[in-house]
């Protein structure tokens, strides 16, 4: 089974920056993109950044030109650096790794590591 485990988060003042970091139980090369989704509470889950395998990465408006996300193939780690945080950034962020198997789309995700941004 594929094991998500994600790292980094913590509590950090609006215009800092904060680093996340997913790593993972198989080698990421063998999925067609890796990405970061957050939730904060009462609100919906989103997408914050993905990268595929050739390193090609997209991104919402929202965290665009702030959030940079990487991957290291020889670490299996997907990071996600944070800068100019916002307090609308503090959310549960998520790592998520997707596929294609047999026609099928299939998607895993981490336990989550809290980002809390002050004012």
């Amino acid at each position: 089974q594929v094991q998500l485990v994600e790292s980094g988060g913590g509590l950090v003042q609006a215009g800092g920056s904060l680093r996340l970091s997913c790593a993972a139980s198989r080698s990421i090369f063998s999925f067609n993109s890796m990405g970061w989704y957050r939730q904060a509470p009462g609100k919906e889950r989103e997408l914050v950044a993905t990268i595929r395998s050739d390193s090609s990465t997209n991104y919402p408006d929202s965290v665009k030109g702030r959030f940079i996300i990487s991957r290291d193939n020889a670490k299996n780690t997907v990071d996600l650096q944070m800068n100019s945080l916002k307090p609308d950034d503090t959310a549960l962020y998520y790592c998520n790794a997707f596929m294609f198997t047999n026609t099928r789309a299939q998607n895993y995700w981490g336990q989550g590591t809290q980002v809390t941004v002050s004012s």
